[in-house]
This record gives structure tokens, sequence and C-alpha cells, in this order.
């Protein structure tokens, strides 16, 4: 169930102890940025979380949700894997999509201490690229740069030897 506040929607969902599930918005490039930006971009879901019993209970915040609505990435991390959903935040519920968007996703790892992918940022600083770590479910901030030579903000990932981590991208096809 979604629940409307001032700034925008709120919803929760119930994770047994071993599970921790983030979950992303999907952006669309607005039109005035598209042109030299990537088409679609990931923004995290601030969430608050509460244990009750055996499970924890989260509750999701979209602020400022597009009366069209907003395509959902929902990914739940266990010890041994990861599974990827999509879903629709319609006007008040949440739909759990049949048909997959198109998701470039793998997994990272290295022997040495890395850089990852560098990655073009839309003005607005969005990004279409998303790192994580699966044993706490946290993103990997990226280092950003500004290049000189296309004009535009960039940015890297630092990974750390002997470490997995999870990399998803929306792609525009």
């Amino acid at each position: 169930m979604v629940e409307d506040n001032l700034q925008g929607k709120y919803f929760s969902i119930t994770d047994p102890i071993n599970i921790n599930t983030v979950i992303y918005k999907v952006n669309k490039t607005e039109k005035e940025f598209a042109k030299n930006s990537p088409k679609y971009t990931v923004e995290r879901l601030e969430y608050s979380e509460e244990l009750i019993g055996e499970k924890k209970k989260k509750t999701f915040f979209i602020e400022n949700p597009s009366p069209e609505g907003n395509p959902l990435i929902i990914l739940s991390f266990s010890k041994e894997k990861v599974i990827v959903n999509m879903g629709f935040l319609d006007y008040d519920v949440i739909r759990i999509s049949k048909k997959p968007m198109p998701m470039k996703f793998k997994t990272l790892y290295n022997e040495e201490e890395t850089d990852y992918k560098d990655f073009a940022y839309t003005p607005n600083m969005q990004r279409p690229i998303s790192i994580i770590d699966p044993e706490t479910g946290e993103e990997i901030k990226p280092i950003l740069y500004f290049d000189e030579e296309t004009n535009e903000v960039r940015g890297k990932c630092k990974l750390k030897p002997y470490k997995r981590y999870f990399a998803f991208e929306i792609k525009s096809d």
C-alpha cells in the first residue's frame, strides 16, 4: 500500500533478517539534458527500518513521484544471491512487473584495488549506473571529476581487492 504525504509517497516491505532489500527509482533524462547524457538514470530510495520480531520492516520514500508513475528496481540481497524484480509505482499502488526492463547487471571482482568504469552524469547530477556491496546493500559512492575533453561530469568507483560487488545499469534499448 502506498501512502501520500506533502512531498511524496511512501510504502513498506518486510524482509527476513537475512535479506536486505534496496529499491531504486528509474528516471528518464529530461529533454533539455538528453542529447549528451544517459537516457535513463537511477536514484536510490531513502528508507527507515524497524525490527518486528524476526523480520525487518522497511519504509521507502519517493520524493516528487511522477504523475505518470515511476518504474522501480527492487534488489533483494542474501548471502548467496541477488533477486532482481521490476516494479511500478502507480498513483496509489505498487505493481510488480511481469515484463522485464532492459537492465545490464554483473558481479564485479578483482584481486587488486581498482577504479571501475568511467561513467557520465546528467547536468542535474544523476547517473545511469549503481555499484552495490551485496553484503551490506550499501552503494559504493563514486568519485566525481570534470572531464575537460568532453566537457562533462564523470564518476569512478574505487573497488577493494578480494571483494564482490553487484553493478547494474539501465539501458535505452
